[in-house]
């Protein structure tokens, strides 16, 4: 296997709005789910001032620099710019964005927005989410806004992150808002709704003539059989197609295939669900279909199914207590531990071939993809901080480990054309607050002052020399 990474390949950072920008009540932002869900009583965490990039970007983009990151995923506050989510634009959060990707320009370190990182405005949110195909509608007229404003300098844009995220952690396993729990035919009613909202953005964006590439953000998560028995098997299939398959079909098909629907028929009839779609839906499939330029593909780690019977139930280990997850669904089947595969704190497992086998299967099952990015991959890790070192080389072994997988890839011909480890400093995690840390550079929450990693050391080393690079050339 080549360790030499392909000429022009990107070594990115990836970051989140709501995760990194802080400044919730700043310059005119509004509302977003997200606000009312981290202030409710009780709550852990909160995302004020969280890395406080809204007003450290400038640092953030010098570290790239200076440390070989050459691109950036960043998306963007659909309230910072319409803070009723439509209506009248707000000028502040369009000078914010101008600024901030001004800078990513002049610190050479290509700009890759994403539209909708789970930040939905909070009225919408409150109206039904994605649910209400009115929605629909709202996204593209946002949409249009960022296109038009930034389209001339961004070449690099993503419609949504993790359509999957949005429809399992809020409705099936309950740690995202709106916190509900085995509503399993609305999720599915949801990716579709999503993959509509995609594909029409996708081709408003074309229909514009602007000079980049658009795509979609899917975290792709492998599905392994526990065992060779023909209900693991079956189950793997189950819960393939409701995670991964049924909006790669969306995407890249056009349609839902056969397989695909009798799969996804399976599990509503279990659920006694029903999908609602509109013969217009379809033909927007078919029109994005054939003018995606590429896939963001998020990759953490697989899992191992086994089949289930009983009825759903789920434990979401939020603080990192190894060995307390349960994840498992009526209709479509358990994911349970593999006793050969290592995990993290919070379960999920090291399994890097997993993202070999996703790789391998975009290429296979779409060939028309055209091209990935690595969009997010990394570890989440307690990291200890010791007169301002971090040595993180549990996560530097992830990473390569995982980089390899892709290097594998690639000598196979699949066309991956750059990686965005997640995440570029320390952010704020969805549903653990901030003792999860993944960064490149540690962030002192109380000064919010960056202290670069073993790994920022062991990064830039990859990026400078184009190839996967041993730990122990590191000095640090």
């Amino acid at each position: 296997m080549a360790k030499k990474f392909p000429q022009g390949f990107i070594f990115g950072g990836a970051t989140a709005a709501y995760q990194v920008e802080g400044a919730t009540c700043e310059d005119g932002r509004g509302p977003c789910v997200w606000d009312e869900y981290m202030n409710r009583p009780g709550s852990r965490f909160q995302a004020d001032p969280a890395s406080d990039f809204y007003h450290q970007y400038k640092n953030d983009l010098q570290l790239c620099h200076d440390f070989g990151v050459n691109g950036i995923r960043i998306s963007i506050s659909w309230t910072r710019i319409l803070p009723d989510g439509e209506g009248k634009v707000n000028p502040a959060g369009i000078d914010y964005y101008n600024s901030l990707i001004d800078e990513c320009i002049r610190q050479g370190v290509e700009p890759f927005v994403t539209l909708h990182h789970f930040d939905t405005p909070l009225p919408y949110f409150q109206d039904g989410h994605w649910l209400n195909r009115k929605l629909i509608d709202k996204f593209v007229d946002y949409a249009k806004i960022c296109f038009e404003a930034f389209g001339d300098r961004v070449k690099k844009w993503a419609t949504f992150n993790e359509p999957w995220s949005i429809a399992q952690n809020g409705y099936i396993a309950g740690n995202f808002p709106p916190n509900e729990t085995f509503q399993i035919a609305k999720a599915i009613q949801i990716e579709h709704n999503l993959m509509v909202a995609h594909a029409r953005a996708l081709s408003l964006y074309k229909s514009m003539n602007l000079p980049g590439e658009i795509g979609i953000v899917h975290t792709l998560e492998g599905k392994v059989p526990i065992s060779d028995k023909p209900e693991d098997r079956h189950a793997r299939d189950l819960d393939d197609a409701i995670s991964n398959r049924f909006m790669l079909d969306a995407c890249f098909l056009g349609h839902y295939s056969d397989e695909t629907m009798a799969l996804i028929g399976e599990i509503l009839e279990k659920n006694h669900g029903t999908l609602v779609t509109e013969p217009s839906d379809f033909e927007d499939f078919s029109a994005a279909a054939g003018q995606i330029d590429f896939l963001g593909m998020n990759y953490y780690s697989s899992h191992f199914l086994q089949a289930w019977d009983g009825e759903s139930k789920v434990f979401n280990n939020s603080t990192g207590e190894k060995g307390t997850s349960v994840f498992a669904l009526k209709g479509i089947g358990a994911r349970v531990s593999n006793p050969d595969v290592p995990t993290t704190d919070w379960d999920w497992p090291i399994y890097p071939q997993g993202m070999h086998d996703q790789l391998r299967r975009i290429a296979r099952d779409y060939p028309n993809y055209k091209k990935i990015y690595i969009s997010e991959n990394g570890m989440g890790y307690k990291d200890t901080f010791e007169n301002g070192r971090i040595d993180d080389t549990p996560r530097i072994d992830y990473v390569s480990r995982h980089l390899e997988a892709i290097l594998q890839a690639i000598d196979e011909g699949v066309n991956v054309q750059g990686y965005y480890i997640w995440s570029l400093m320390d952010v704020l995690s969805w549903s653990n607050g901030y003792n999860k840390r993944y960064g490149l550079f540690y962030v002192d929450y109380k000064d919010q002052k960056r202290y670069p990693k073993k790994s920022a050391y062991w990064y830039r080393l990859m990026a400078q020399r184009g190839e996967l690079v041993p730990i122990e050339d590191v000095t640090y």
